[in-house]
This record gives C-alpha cells, sequence and structure tokens, in this order.
C-alpha cells in the first residue's frame, strides 16, 4: 500500500509538471502570437505613419532628388511670393534654418506669413523644395470668420 501510494504520488507529480509545461508553452503561445500581430499591424501601417522634419533636420540623404518628404516649421515673415497666378515661393524656418519651397497650386485660406505650415514634397536639383501639398496649421485660439463675425457683432450690440 505504501509502495501504491508513492507511485500515485509520483505520477500526480507527474501530472502536475506536465500542466505547468503546457501552461508556459501556451503562455509563450499567445505572447508570440501577439508580437506577430503587433508586426504585422505596424507593417501594414508603415506608410499611414509620417513625420515631417524640420529645415534644421533636412540631412543630405533627404536631399536625394525626387525623395518624398514632410517638411514642417513656420512661414518665414517677408519671404512670400506670388508669381502668377497658382505659383508662390516662401520659406519655411524653425528659427534655427530656413529652406525655400517653390509651391504651385492653391493655398489653404489658413497659409499666411509666420504660420506652422506642413509641406509634402521633394528636392529638386537646384536644392528647393517642391510642395505638391500644403497644409496650415492654426493654434488653439482659431476661429472661422463667420463665428467671429457673429461673435463681434453680437458683442458691440449688447455694449
Amino acid at each position: 500500500m505504501n509502495n501504491q501510494s508513492f507511485k500515485n504520488s509520483l505520477s500526480l507529480k507527474v501530472i502536475l509538471k506536465q500542466r505547468k509545461r503546457n501552461r508556459l508553452l501556451l503562455i509563450f503561445l499567445c505572447f508570440f502570437i501577439v508580437v506577430i500581430a503587433i508586426s504585422l499591424i505596424m507593417y501594414a501601417m508603415r506608410n499611414m505613419v509620417s513625420f515631417f522634419r524640420t529645415p534644421s533636420e533636412i540631412t543630405k540623404e533627404d536631399i536625394l532628388i525626387g525623395r518624398p518628404l514632410r517638411l514642417g516649421g513656420f512661414v518665414e515673415k517677408g519671404t512670400v511670393e506670388y508669381i502668377g497666378k497658382m505659383k508662390v515661393t516662401f520659406f519655411v524656418t524653425d528659427n534655427a534654418k530656413h529652406k525655400k519651397v517653390v509651391f504651385i497650386g492653391i493655398l489653404p485660406d489658413l497659409f499666411r506669413e509666420g504660420q506652422g505650415v506642413v509641406v509634402e514634397g521633394y528636392f529638386d536639383k537646384q536644392g528647393l523644395f517642391v510642395g505638391k501639398r500644403v497644409l496650415a496649421k492654426h493654434d488653439e485660439t482659431y476661429m472661422s470668420k463667420e463665428t467671429a463675425d457673429h461673435l463681434n457683432k453680437h458683442h458691440t450690440v449688447e455694449k
């Protein structure tokens, strides 16, 4: 009988050891699946996430001809020059360095000197940044013209 209980305890230990091993294997497998899933998501989103570089962050590799890039900063005051109806040149600055931008197209309504912009484009052979799309930023105090007019109208009436 004593021998029988010893065998039972050994088989119980073996069963518990197998359960621990199976549990560890299951945890490892779940971890591996999560890592693979995150990797696939990141790979799928690699083209959707794009950051901009400031003029100070631009490197020689960024200036490779035709390489798509996003240039961000402020429109330098006194540099906006309209050439014809659709072409405009201006400098984007980060207050340390600046880069000249050439853009052909319709600028956003919020575009103005001293305002934040992100320009999508590429560098050409002359080192000019050719903008394909201009995104103008606004601060948190931005208010549409209609809303501002409405508030000003009611503010003056109440006085």
